[in-house]
């Protein structure tokens, strides 16, 4: 892999700290660019985390501060401070943050997303509203405020119906809702936040990612999802599979991914995206964001190519043109390992699950002793394993083997 246009100076970037730690560390290990870390208080960050990142040079940002004091603060902290690198390019892969630290590099100075980007990637209704001036489908939707207006939505659009939070991710607050009286299972919606009512979409589920330099998107990468990723909450097979280089896909994910660039005007970095083919064949966009995907879905990408992705991904952060070199021709997947309530009495070891057909990683985030107590949400798990096949669908069967081997007995009492 090398990259075209690149400075001869060493560059410096801001990076705004993530539960992303692999893209975190992988940053920080490269040694031809000089990181400073943009830590917001929010975030919670392990002890060891922490102090595995002690040495790097570290701004703390006070979220219960005017934004505009905080870059300020930060100005006055870079001029002094001797020594500092002088970050001259920005990488935020934190979507819970977007909206925040999009508008702080731009306070200081930073490429950064605009206010209405911000809003293409991250409120759900403006993003649909995007879609339809694009001429892209998606499915209908409704502000909501109260229970009875998701009724008056379904009863005009059918059930099911989608309800969720406009500013969300991992499925969090987000019920599928098969008919007016399931609405009785549903907590009160937050007064806080801004809610939505959706169309359901029947079909199978896939992923999107693509890398974006100077506006041009590089390559893109198709993941598939065993079932939809909402009902990974009833507890289905929770996956996300790249398809192999050499395997046949179902739409142009390249072309699809530079229309969807285009439309956004997102200039560089990472373009991720759920859409949907209905059991029709038609084609429904779901959501799109501007930051790293989820889970292990762009190591499942470097892995089923065999190149370095983390490393291309900040490359277009910096503005460089990286040109990838592709070594390998199979299908990885990441599954994420059940989870349920309570105290941890067996777990199966990372051993036990290397030695199942097509497992070429493991990691256990539990153990025996360990209390578990699992959000409701997309990335709950005890961890994860790497699955390899010539397709996707052999992943998939492989992935179905492990499930049937792992072990997890939790003491509930």
């Amino acid at each position: 892999m090398h990259a075209t246009g690149t400075p001869a100076a060493r560059p410096a970037v801001l990076l705004v700290e993530s539960r992303r730690a692999t893209f975190t560390d992988h940053v920080l290990a490269r040694d031809d660019v000089d990181v400073v870390l943009l830590r917001f208080d929010t975030v919670q960050l392990t002890e060891e985390y922490i102090a595995r990142t002690a040495h790097v040079p570290t701004f703390t940002l006070n979220t219960s501060a005017p934004l505009e004091d905080e870059a300020a603060r930060y100005l006055r902290w870079m001029k002094g401070t001797r020594g500092l690198p002088r970050p001259t390019h920005f990488c935020n892969p934190n979507e819970a943050l977007q909206a925040a630290a999009q508008r702080f590099a731009a306070l200081v100075d930073l490429p950064h997303l605009s206010e209405e980007q911000v809003g293409w990637v991250r409120n759900k209704m403006t993003m649909k509203d995007r879609y339809a001036e694009l001429g892209i489908p998606h499915a209908a939707y409704r502000p909501v405020r109260a229970l009875q207006d998701v009724v008056a939505f379904g009863d005009e659009h059918g059930w099911p119906v989608i309800l969720k939070p406009v500013d969300s991710d991992s499925c969090i607050g987000t019920y599928r809702l098969d008919s007016a009286e399931d609405l009785a299972g549903v907590p009160p919606l937050d007064p806080d936040l801004d809610w939505m009512a959706e169309e359901y979409i029947k079909g199978r589920e896939f992923q999107l990612c693509a890398v974006i330099a100077r506006g041009v998107v590089l390559d893109a990468y198709l993941s598939k999802n065993p079932v939809p990723i909402l009902e990974v909450l009833d507890g289905k097979i929770n996956a996300n599979i790249t398809y192999a280089p050499g395997e046949e896909i179902p739409v142009d994910a390249r072309a699809l991914a530079q229309r969807l660039t285009d439309g956004l005007g997102i200039p560089y970095g990472y373009l991720h995206g759920e859409f949907f083919l209905t059991d029709d064949g038609e084609f429904v966009m779901s959501e799109v964001a501007a930051r790293l995907s989820g889970c292990e879905v762009p190591m499942n990408h470097g892995l089923a190519y065999g190149f370095d992705f983390l490393h291309v991904i900040l490359d277009t952060y910096l503005d460089r043109v990286p040109v990838p070199e592709y070594t390998l021709d199979r299908a990885v997947g990441d599954l994420l390992l059940p989870t349920a309530p309570g105290r941890v009495v067996h777990i199966s070891s990372e051993e036990e699950l290397l030695r199942l057909p097509g497992v070429i990683g493991a990691r256990l985030t539990a153990a025996p002793g360990d209390v578990l107590d699992p959000p409701r949400a997309s990335h709950a798990s005890t961890g994860y394993v790497h699955v390899e096949g010539a397709t996707a669908d052999e992943v998939e069967e492989r992935m179905h083997t492990v499930l049937r081997h792992f072990e997890l007995k939790v003491d509930e009492s």
